[in-house]
């Protein structure tokens, strides 16, 4: 009898490859807009414990190169500033991913908000054009002219997300969920600075346009690399968590609510 693909694998042929990947030099594409909100749509979209920090939100659209002859996919990250007690960092709504690939792993090792989606983005000489899409909504769109080249940078940053699962039941979840901290350090080359507009549009299922943009803090073109490691925080009531699992899982009663 030859190898059954689905039996038990012996320890060296075990990985997890999400944490593969994260721990590898991995170069994106990538279109980053950091935006002014309103301070009230910060604090509501905050699960328990995290808190609301700057009124801030953050939308990025990439294109990710694996670097195994692959062929690249799209991510995209949008979420807003928050701290959990004097810890800073990012809380993440919306992670549209092109490729299960990109997006069963994250979901299932850090907890990441991954839902599949369409991200593209496209340069024409120094014109740049993105987008965002899910279930026949287009969600976000960014324009603009790339300026001149800036130095590079490197930056470590922290995002908050929890790791949890719906009880089979279909009552509640399945234990407490957990507050995962995702620490990254993010190398960027090629920054170049736009000079642009990014709309963010009514999507039913991702209303990302709840969140207004009052005034752009920076809009920048650049290539970056990261590198991310997790570690879960602490464990948090599962009843601070039921009312914003619609953040993770589509609700899709609101598609018929205006019929």
């Amino acid at each position: 009898m030859g190898e059954i693909r689905y039996g038990a694998r012996r320890p060296e042929q075990r990985s997890n490859h999400e944490i593969e990947a994260t721990r590898a030099t991995i170069w994106s594409k990538a279109v980053t807009v950091v935006f002014d909100t309103d301070p009230e749509v910060v604090a509501a979209v905050l699960p328990r414990p995290l808190e609301p920090s700057e009124p801030t939100a953050r939308l990025r659209i990439a294109v990710v190169d694996m670097g195994t002859g692959l062929p690249s996919f799209g991510a995209g990250w949008f979420g807003v500033r928050a701290r959990h007690g004097d810890t800073e960092g990012e809380y993440a709504l919306f992670m549209p991913m092109t490729t299960e690939q990109a997006t069963v792993g994250g979901r299932e090792t850090f907890g990441e908000p991954k839902k599949i989606g369409e991200v593209a983005l496209d340069l024409d000489g120094d014109r740049l054009t993105a987008r965002i899409a899910r279930m026949g909504s287009t969600v976000a769109e960014v324009t603009g002219t790339l300026g001149a080249e800036q130095p590079g940078y490197e930056i470590d940053k922290l995002d908050f997300y929890f790791k949890l699962l719906p009880d089979p039941s279909g009552d509640g979840l399945e234990g407490d969920p957990a507050l995962v901290y995702c620490r990254r350090h993010e190398t960027a080359r090629l920054v170049r600075p736009v000079i642009g507009e990014c709309k963010l549009l009514e999507a039913p299922l991702d209303p990302v346009a709840d969140l207004p943009v009052r005034n752009v803090r920076s809009f920048e073109y650049a290539e970056i690399a990261s590198s991310q490691r997790g570690e879960i925080a602490e464990r948090v009531p599962a009843e601070w968590l039921l009312p914003f699992v619609h953040q993770r899982y589509d609700d899709l009663s609101v598609l018929g609510a205006g019929r």
